[in-house]
């Protein structure tokens, strides 16, 4: 893979030998004296066809003289360039319900109290976010509106609201605004999926995955799962959803590190898009996933990539979002340099209408930015974010996989570091192993033998 480029070249075995045989004593390819790499490459591997070997060395040179095997890092990848782009914020998240009528065990919004109490959004406060919204959004046509928790459907009335206000705002705004909703499905009903059918750009369900494994994380406030009430209701939500885009989005933690299954039992429930994501939290907590766990998770994911390959050879494909890559096109250099944009492009609101960089950040008084009165008033708080990206984070400098993440979560490095410009360190060890597991099923659809 070239880094810079995000470009993926399919070797044949005997064209990998002669790469990797020459790359051990040379830095670039360009440099390579032909005839040692050649000796150096008859020397580790043995019965070699040195004649051939040659020709593939001089096809690998080319590549590389014209650019087309290891490129430049473009202009844009400095600091001080990066800094003068003024992004215009494009997406909130509303926090329209900090209440929630489960009590996950891993739960870091605190069951929806967000370090505060518990509380609901009013039509008012919505309403001005999406003025806040607009009028923060430049020229951008498309806007992103996410109702989240605690759990949202707890404030159905107040999103159909929101919702209607923001339908006539964008007619007189000339934008759009694409609705997405995350929700535990305890509150769906036929009223409710059509509505969200309707309306939501998106809508994420979550589900740990096996009857077991979810109920010991994710019950009701009385101790008793929820497994058994929420799947019939997902079932029959993503049925009424037709083509439209849904997430049955679950959460692994160390109590099952064979997610595996777990994925694969939301697959045979019917579920074809599927996410299942590691638990970050306190590494006291017995759930936590601790360093020693990595190389076990790692083959886990070897395991499941291999799956996924052998479904969609036979046409009973699932989708796994973090196996999802994009070579063709995929986001632009600044989401790549940035990630999710939180606290530039991307912002959270409270039910009181308080801003925050993200969702993760909500209720820290460290990082309450203003309101939707207001507006963004601490702005030390945005130059912080702005300023965060792959470019300063010494951690990303060799890392194969920093245009991919976008130097990872900032609330996991804040969480775990105390400091946005760090990274967490288990997250990036498992997002390096989701990336070549994506790129090695990118590169077997192109290239399957």
């Amino acid at each position: 893979m070239d880094v810079n480029s995000g470009s993926v070249h399919s070797l044949d075995k005997e064209g990998y030998d002669v790469f990797s045989a020459v790359m051990k004593n040379h830095d670039d390819l360009r440099s390579a004296d032909k005839n040692t790499a050649i000796k150096v490459f008859k020397n580790e591997i043995e019965g070699s066809d040195c004649e051939q070997a040659r020709e593939t060395l001089e096809e690998l040179v080319y590549l590389t003289e014209n650019d087309e095997l290891f490129s430049d890092a473009p202009d844009i990848l400095l600091e001080d360039d990066l800094k003068k782009a003024r992004p215009v914020i494009k997406a909130l998240c509303l926090h329209v319900a900090h209440d929630c009528n489960l009590a996950c065990r891993y739960c870091f919004a605190e069951e929806g109290e967000y370090h505060g109490k518990r509380e609901l959004m009013n039509f008012h406060t919505g309403k001005k976010a999406l003025d806040f919204l607009i009028s923060k959004s430049g020229g951008r046509k498309n806007l992103e509106v996410d109702f989240f928790g605690g759990e949202p459907l707890m404030n159905f009335e107040v999103v159909k609201e929101i919702v209607a206000y923001g339908r006539e705002l964008e007619k007189k705004a000339g934008k759009h605004f694409r609705f997405t909703l995350t929700t535990n499905g305890v509150l769906l009903n036929t009223e409710v999926n059509d509505f969200l059918n309707k309306e939501m750009d998106n809508v994420v369900l979550s589900l740990d995955g096996r009857r077991e494994v979810n109920d010991k994380m994710r019950p009701f406030r009385n101790g008793s799962g929820s497994y058994d009430y929420i799947v019939p209701k997902f079932q029959s939500f993503v049925k009424s959803r037709g083509d439209k885009k849904y997430y049955l989005r679950g959460t692994y933690t160390g109590n099952n590190l064979d997610f595996t299954e777990d994925l694969l039992h939301m697959a045979d429930l019917g579920f074809s898009e599927i996410s299942i994501e590691p638990v970050v939290t306190e590494p006291k907590e017995p759930y936590a996933i601790r360093k020693e766990d990595i190389p076990r998770i790692c083959k886990e994911y070897d395991k499941l990539a291999a799956i996924q390959s052998q479904r969609e050879a036979k046409g009973n494909c699932f989708h796994f979002f973090h196996f999802m890559i994009d070579l063709e096109s995929g986001p632009c250099i600044t989401k790549r340099l940035k990630g999710c944009g939180s606290g530039t492009e991307y912002l959270a609101v409270a039910p009181n209408g308080d801003l925050y960089p993200c969702h993760q950040f909500v209720g820290r008084d460290e990082f309450l930015m203003g309101n939707v009165d207001a507006g963004i008033v601490n702005k030390e708080i945005a130059e912080r974010f702005l300023s965060c990206s792959v470019l300063t984070k010494k951690e990303c400098k060799d890392c194969f996989a920093k245009f991919y993440c976008g130097g990872g979560c900032m609330a996991n490095a804040w969480n775990s570091k105390g400091d946005i410009n760090a990274v967490y360190g288990i997250g990036c060890e498992l997002e390096r192993k989701r990336v070549e597991c994506a790129l090695m099923l990118q590169a077997s659809r192109v290239s399957p033998d």
